[in-house]
């Protein structure tokens, strides 16, 4: 008599995927209100005794000593283009599991599409599986972006035991799938998107994945907090993690990794938004400086870095006289926090009185920068609004602020200022603390101590 399989009711945080055996109205994991929902769980011992069976066989996988190992047989996927590719560390590893998050609107369908598109024109077959539109609206969007390539297949279902065998038959080289949310495994009695769908779905591709050696690519919305929805097991289970940033209303995107287990998590694509798609920026810094105007107060250069590659970016910013007791301070692109600790040391260190200042400061382009090495520039930017005195149009400044006034020194700052010389600039401030740098002749650099030192620099022609 074959063993019996039970079934017990548990109740699952849609959130973040926490189980409890009774329902709670508020998750003591995540913290949110309302997110438990019941699910059946089939636990039955006839899996447990196959799978105790199957040790005893010595069925599945056997330990192999490493110089044994050999990787040669699974050779990245190129994907054409470089910027894609950087994010990557080199390629798509065969095999991986690779999910793609943003913003509603932000263009993941149509990186992956133009994706798809380009390694279908090398002799690939790609799947593209659309479980939110039907595939009449995925054509209309090829048909935008001048894509026709017949290797390219559509397929509009979102029966994840379809989908799944519409693979085995075809064998694509690269499948996608927008989106995980929803996708479904039909046994599982809870709807697309639930916890319990996500987890087991994201498994049952990943197993697929692995055996069949296609990697996949997963579109994952997210909650309106910006992280990922569903379980928070989905960014552990798949391979990488990346994310598509950028303001929908500016031109520019970012594809940044989170996670990748093929390759560095510090690097960054950059991508314009056109009539035909998303394309790559070979030269963002270029992009970015190209519409900037001369002859005004307020604007710096700032050197940033983005992973490997160093990236200019203008820095504006404008004060104002207060009309109310309690003056406004505006920041896009960078921490408002971080704001409000340079106006704290330019007022307490500089004598710059910015007590009954408006101040808004904006990183142009739609960036959003976290590096500290951003300081400088914002705060000369400020002292340049404030005083009315323009910055030198060929100045690139580098270099973190102090609570003290002091400057810091920065990471890899021979390839901030190279970068700048490289695009005509001929001064450049840097933190005297730093070991002087090896720079190209062609450009002028000059260490300062602190900030007060920096701004006359700056504010001096």
């Amino acid at each position: 008599m074959p063993p019996r399989t039970q079934t017990k009711t548990m109740y699952v945080c849609q959130q973040c995927g926490s189980e409890s055996p009774k329902w709670q109205g508020r998750c003591p994991d995540c913290g949110e209100w309302n997110t438990y929902s019941e699910v059946q769980v089939s636990g039955g011992s006839a899996a447990a005794v196959n799978r105790a069976a199957a040790t005893l066989r010595g069925d599945g996988s056997q330990p192999v000593a490493l110089p044994d190992v050999s990787a040669d047989e699974f050779p990245r996927l190129v994907v054409p283009g470089s910027e894609f590719n950087r994010v990557l560390g080199g390629g798509v590893v065969p095999g991986s599991l690779v999910l793609i998050s943003g913003d509603p609107g932000i263009g993941k369908s149509t990186i992956l599409l133009n994706i798809g598109a380009q390694l279908a024109s090398n002799g690939r077959k790609v799947l593209y599986v659309s479980a939110e539109e039907s595939i009449q609206q995925i054509k209309l969007r090829a048909d935008r972006l001048g894509l026709k390539q017949p290797d390219l297949y559509l397929l509009g279902e979102s029966d994840l035991d379809a989908v799944r065998t519409q693979i085995s038959n075809l064998k694509p080289g690269l499948v996608i799938i927008d989106s995980i949310q929803t996708v479904y495994l039909p046994e599982l009695p809870s709807t697309a998107g639930s916890v319990t769908q996500v987890r087991e779905s994201t498994a049952a591709l990943m197993k697929q994945a692995k055996s069949s050696h296609i990697p996949m690519f997963l579109v994952g919305h997210v909650t309106k907090d910006g992280n990922i929805a569903g379980p928070r097991v989905l960014e552990h289970m798949v391979d990488a993690v990346l994310y598509l940033e950028g303001d929908r209303f500016h031109q520019y995107r970012l594809l940044r990794s989170v996670k990748n287990r093929f390759g560095s998590t510090n690097e960054v694509g950059v991508f314009e938004m056109a009539a035909e798609g998303l394309i790559e920026v070979t030269n963002p810094s270029a992009a970015f400086l190209a519409e900037r105007m001369g002859g005004v107060s307020g604007s710096t250069v700032a050197v940033t870095m983005e992973g490997t590659r160093p990236l200019l970016v203008e820095v504006q910013a404008l004060t104002t006289p207060s009309a109310t007791g309690m003056p406004r301070r505006t920041a896009n692109g960078i921490d408002v926090n971080r704001l409000h600790l340079l106006l704290a040391v330019l007022t307490k260190r500089m004598n710059v009185p910015l007590y009954n200042q408006d101040v808004y400061v904006n990183i142009v382009g739609g960036l959003k920068i976290d590096e500290p090495a951003v300081d400088l520039a914002v705060a000369v930017a400020i002292a340049s609004s404030f005083k009315n005195v323009q910055v030198d149009p060929e100045l690139a400044v580098v270099g973190e602020v102090g609570l003290s006034g002091e400057l810091r020194s920065v990471g890899q700052l021979d390839r901030r200022l190279n970068e700048a010389a490289k695009l005509g600039f001929r001064r450049a401030i840097y933190p005297k603390s730093a070991r002087p740098p090896r720079v190209d002749p062609g450009i002028q650099a000059r260490p300062v101590a602190d900030l007060g030192e920096a701004i006359e620099a700056a504010l001096t022609a």
